[in-house]
């Protein structure tokens, strides 16, 4: 089993855009509600298809300069990033298809 992982301010450089290929990154906080119901579906597709895409969580309350460089207003946020660009954002909890959706669209 794999886990999500956490990223901060300091290694989203690297671990989001300096990466080829697919990134899905959930910015999220522990006291959101929604964002409480995003992180069991990404870490079933974490496991589902970790081959396809990797999955990265950041807490914005800890990590606020990268939220503030995005202009990350609502949470959850979810940016897909292809070879280090977004290629589609998500506001708001969305089920696994919508997920799965995203992700093949941009495979």
């Amino acid at each position: 089993m794999v886990d999500v992982k956490h990223i901060t301010d300091n290694d989203f450089k690297a671990e989001v855009e300096d990466v080829k290929g697919l990134v899905l990154v959930d910015f999220w906080a522990p006291w959101c509600g929604p964002c409480q119901m995003v992180g069991p579906i990404l870490e079933e597709l974490t496991n589902e298809m970790g081959d396809k895409v990797k999955i990265c969580k950041v807490n914005i309350d800890e990590n606020k300069e990268i939220a503030g460089r995005l202009g990350v207003m609502s949470i959850p946020a979810i940016y897909l990033y292809k070879d280090g660009k977004i290629v589609e954002t998500a506001v708001g909890a969305r089920g696994k298809d919508a997920f799965v959706e995203m992700v093949k669209k941009h495979s």
